[in-house]
């Protein structure tokens, strides 16, 4: 915690609270009236805080577990006001999203737990999957470290030339065969060719619309038969991409990837758009997947790595 605090600047911060501006604005302003008035922590005040939450987009199953986790609070503390309230929900909250596990969390600069660091990308078209690959490589590159970006989502003619023209803006190579190519040799041939170049990280995009889940499931799962015939751990992170701001549409993404395949983490974009960035605790909490990587904006600078309690803290901080 206190070790991602200090890589978790005043510049990071600024960036945090304004793309969960929209999100903030909606969500404090309801629970602000769940409990006005209250001076101590009654029925009424839960449901109210009940209804803010679902309308926040955390989702039924999430808001039911954070609202009887404060129920139990406030049986064994009966004197329990508003005020307190407020810091037992952030805590409750914080207290529902996962933590990576200690031997696969990192961050941009911080050593990676492999060299070759292999992540895979996965997630439907539109999510912006193609954006996160092209901000994760800048990130790692300005951090220091090489980077090759890999092509394998090849059904698609735009998805090759939408991360050809982000290899080129980052300024990272990019490995990529003709349109209709097989996936798994592209994702052979990145690997091979990082190995080669001792590249540190290997971004790979995959496909997001295939005919169906059978074929989409088969897809993956040989694009990881061939990466493991190079390196057998590999790929070390799979990473989901969705889209925060369709709400409960990303949490049916969600089930629907982590039905098919090994998701290990999450990027959760364009919350800066959207009143529904609840999503996050949502997702996280239902699928225990741990959200690795948030996007709050335009820039390249704008992926930020997730940082639970300062999410949870920029959620609750009244405008700048």
């Amino acid at each position: 915690m206190s070790f991602f605090g200090k890589l978790f600047g005043k510049k990071e911060k600024e960036s945090l609270d304004q793309g969960l501006q929209k999100t903030k604005e909606g969500f404090l302003s309801k629970i602000t009236k769940a409990i006005a008035g209250k001076s101590t922590v009654d029925e009424e005040v839960l449901d109210n805080l009940e209804d803010a939450l679902v309308s926040a987009d955390v989702g039924i199953d999430t808001t039911v577990q954070i609202i009887e986790r404060i129920e139990q609070r406030v049986a064994k503390d009966k004197y329990l006001n508003t005020n307190e309230l407020n810091k037992l929900l952030q805590q409750e909250i914080e207290a529902v999203l996962v933590d990576a596990p200690e031997n696969n969390s990192y961050n941009f600069n911080t050593q990676l737990p492999a060299k070759p660091f292999v992540i895979l990308v996965v997630g439907v078209n539109g999510v912006g999957k193609t954006t996160t690959i092209g901000k994760l490589a800048y990130n790692f590159k300005k951090a220091g470290k090489s980077v090759l970006l890999g092509a394998a989502d090849t059904f698609r003619a735009a998805a090759v030339d939408q991360l050809t023209i982000w290899s080129e803006r980052v300024g990272v190579p990019i490995v990529k065969q003709a349109m209709g190519s097989d996936p798994a040799s592209v994702a052979f041939d990145t690997v091979q060719s990082g190995l080669a170049k001792g590249a540190e990280v290997i971004i790979i995009d995959t496909a997001g619309r295939l005919h169906n889940k059978a074929h989409l499931m088969d897809e993956l799962g040989k694009i990881r038969r061939v990466v493991q015939k190079l390196i057998p751990e590999a790929p070390h992170e799979v990473l989901l991409v969705l889209d925060g701001s369709t709400g409960q549409n990303a949490l049916e993404q969600a089930k629907h990837f982590t039905a098919t395949t090994d998701v290990s983490a999450l990027a959760i974009t364009k919350l800066d758009g959207t009143a529904k960035g609840g999503v996050v605790l949502a997702i996280a909490n239902q699928f225990k997947i741990p959200v690795k990587f948030i996007g709050v904006g335009e820039k390249m600078e704008d992926l930020l790595v997730f940082d639970k309690h300062e999410f949870v803290d920029s959620l609750f901080k009244l405008g700048n």
